[in-house]
């Protein structure tokens, strides 16, 4: 018989004990085969008239529910059956809510999705206040809704504006912000939690109804309908309507709050059935199940060795950066060495600066807040480099200059330090044949701003070990990053497929397109940036000097417009030095009409913004299946995650390879050839693309 992950015991206080503890799991989540479990439990108690309380609490050291069984979603084939799965969990979470007696959840670690919703089927919740301690109702990034309640209870217990900015961004809540909004209604250190709670289930049931609940509603029709357009139009800037979820949240929320709970549970379970089928939240979970596999990856057939002392070259903003995430991400002992002291100084004051930011939110304290900057020394020559395990280089990007730095950790380092070079063009090969000991060079490209971008690509080169390639991944995933391992090619993934994708919007400029048309056109395409815009925050030197490698070692097909050139001379290098092709010295984001003039251009719009997009992201898909027929990545999973981590390519589209599978092989390469006749040959369709629409293939089964 199936070992029950619910199990009620009884004290003799008159106060019942419901543990969830989900057998042979690290973390406990909700199944559609606990229906029957938790049915079982529910009649038992209903037989019980001399409790005077229960407490909800997990047999988990180290988390409360982290959410429901997403797998269970890819089994429905109909909307129906998902919906169904979320009328059953509002029967069981109602028959919960129903109970004559106190129901307490207390709560430690994470208390996320259907675990918040079974929460909030309880009269009561207090939480320990603990960092580990979670709350939120993350569904919109998988592209559904709360199907149990969450999107009922939630406003009625915390008020529709607080409730709408936890549902509508998946927002995660500290045991302090929670309880400050009135989600919970005690944080407490985890060593007392259950006691309190034991207290509160023994005192009388909370009677919520009036007063709290004509607040929630935001005290007349008039007040709730400004806070939900005024939701919904802030939501509408981000979205652009490419995220069904979020109308859904928005009408389902409104429809329980206007009519009554019964309308919001029905409305509810229909919403997120239809979600489930919808092809973006396919894509969206792809992505979370694709990110949770690599979680369980080392990148190479060795395991990493142990790594306890990080040294950084160079303090500018990738080193500051990377010597954050190493010290307070991976809390790894961080060492940072630049040639001047001011750009010991420059690193520092970053990481200072982003820890102030935490302190002042009361993320950390003080004396966290001392302890992690006690953390990273530096200076200005080799000191305590024998001790280091792992060097990471993050110096101009010049052959010579990363040739002088591999022979000086060889001198200053130890037999067993890694040097991983943060090179976003050179090739690897090329840095390691300046080392003795070239097994331990490797790639480890970061993406600015370092302490955000999630992503971070491994290059090994030919002569890497693999224990070198296993212990970069595993200190990336300490950092907070998702790894990918690269071939050591030119522009490596990311920048190799972005670079036709800007190449492209800028030729696209210079046939008279506005810059905003062609921003706008691929923001409702899904991209979180237009390409223009990422070019002034990425620097156009960046762009002048990757662009010629990428030439060189790939061929004409990257050859873009000649822009470049003419900007520099204008010293337009984008954002940092305050004039690209937006200007910085006004609130308002508008673009600086100058540079139509300096390039030549009338603008006039000419293209349809689909065009446009098409246009753009079609050089990215080509690009992307020649790196997968050319193994620079290892597989379509990837590949997606490496354009929508690296790049952002459009979640909900689930990345590059995702995509072409949905629109079909055959119609991209359809599009593609199209595109040549029009505008050249660098849109030809790839070899491997023209094989798999002759063969009917696609990239995922």
């Amino acid at each position: 018989m199936t070992q029950s992950a619910f199990t009620l015991t009884y004290g003799d206080n008159g106060v019942a004990w419901l543990k969830i503890d989900v057998p042979d799991e690290k973390m406990n989540t909700l199944q559609s085969a606990f229906v029957d479990q938790v049915t079982t439990v529910l009649e038992e108690l209903k037989t019980k008239s001399d409790l005077k309380g229960m407490v909800v609490h997990s047999g988990k050291p180290d988390n409360f529910i982290a959410g429901a069984d997403i797998k269970m979603l890819a089994a429905c084939t109909t909307a129906e059956e998902a919906q169904q799965l979320a009328a059953q969990g509002q029967v069981l979470f109602s028959q919960l809510e129903a109970l004559p007696f106190h129901v307490v959840a207390a709560i430690h670690g994470p208390c996320l999705g259907g675990g918040l919703e079974l929460a909030l089927a309880c009269h009561s919740r207090v939480c320990s206040d603990d960092d580990k301690t979670r709350l939120g109702l993350p569904e919109v990034q998988l592209g559904l809704l709360p199907g149990s309640g969450g999107t009922q209870r939630l406003p009625r217990l915390v008020g529709v504006a607080n409730s709408l900015d936890m549902i509508l961004t998946g927002k995660q809540l500290r045991a302090k912000k929670a309880k400050k909004i009135g989600l919970v209604e005690e944080s407490i250190p985890l060593s007392i939690l259950l006691d309190v709670a034991e207290k509160q289930a023994l005192k009388p049931k909370p009677n919520r109804k009036s007063s709290l609940q004509e607040w929630a509603l935001g005290g007349n029709a008039l007040g709730r309908s400004l806070v939900f357009d005024q939701a919904a139009k802030k939501t509408h800037e981000k979205t652009r309507g490419n995220y069904p979820a979020v109308d859904a949240i928005l009408e389902v929320i409104k429809v329980g709050l206007q009519d009554d709970l019964k309308k919001g549970f029905d409305l509810e379970a229909k919403r997120f059935g239809e979600l489930v089928m919808s092809p973006e939240s396919a894509a969206l979970r792809s992505i979370f199940f694709a990110t949770t596999a690599m979680k369980k990856e080392h990148g190479a057939d060795a395991e990493p060795k142990t790594v306890k002392r990080i040294g950084v070259l160079g303090g500018g903003l990738m080193g500051g950066g990377i010597s954050h995430v190493s010290a307070v991400k991976a809390k790894l002992s961080t060492r940072i060495k630049d040639i001047a002291n001011d750009g010991i100084k420059n690193a520092m004051n970053y990481n200072f600066k982003l820890l102030e930011k935490q302190r002042k939110r009361r993320i950390i304290s003080k004396a966290e807040q001392q302890s992690k900057m006690l953390s990273i020394s530096g200076g200005t020559d080799y000191t305590g480099f024998n001790h280091v395990d792992v060097v990471i280089e993050a110096v101009f990007e010049d052959l010579n200059l990363k040739h002088q730095m591999v022979k000086e950790i060889e001198e200053n380092g130890n037999a067993q330090t890694i040097f991983a070079t943060n090179t976003s063009s050179l090739p690897i090969h090329q840095i390691a044949q300046a080392a003795e000991r070239p097994e331990n060079v490797v790639g480890l490209h970061y993406f600015s701003p370092v302490e955000k971008m999630p992503l971070v690509e491994v290059i090994p080169h030919e002569g890497t070990s693999e224990q070198t390639i296993a212990t970069v991944v595993a200190l990336a995933k300490k950092q907070g990053k998702t790894p990918i391992v690269v071939g050591d090619k030119a522009g490596f993934y990311v920048n190799r497929i972005l670079a036709p994708y800007m190449n492209e919007a800028a030729s696209v400029l210079m046939a008279g397109e506005p810059i905003e048309h062609i921003d706008n056109a691929l923001l409702d395409f899904g991209f979180p940036v237009g390409p223009i815009t990422l070019l002034d925050e990425v620097g156009v030197d960046i762009g002048a000097k990757i662009m010629p490698i990428l030439v060189a070692e790939l061929g004409e097909r990257f050859q873009g417009p000649d822009v470049f050139d003419v900007l520099l001379a204008d010293n337009r290098k984008g954002r940092k030095t305050g004039k690209g092709f937006y200007k910085y010295d006004s609130k308002k984001k508008e673009v600086d009409k100058t540079v139509y003039k300096l390039l030549n251009i009338e603008p006039q719009q000419h293209a349809a913004a689909i065009d446009i997009a098409q246009r753009c992201s079609l050089m990215m898909l080509n690009e992307a299946a020649r790196c997968l027929d050319e193994g620079v990545i290892k597989s379509a999973r990837d590949g997606d995650i490496g354009a929508i981590f690296g790049i952002g390519f459009p979640p909900f589209l689930g990345g590059p390879f995702r995509y072409m599978d949905q629109v079909g092989i055959e119609r991209i390469v359809e599009l593609l050839t199209d595109c040549t006749d029009k505008y050249g040959e660098r849109f030809q369709p790839c070899d491997k693309l023209v094989a798999m629409a002759n063969e009917g293939q696609t990239f995922y089964s």
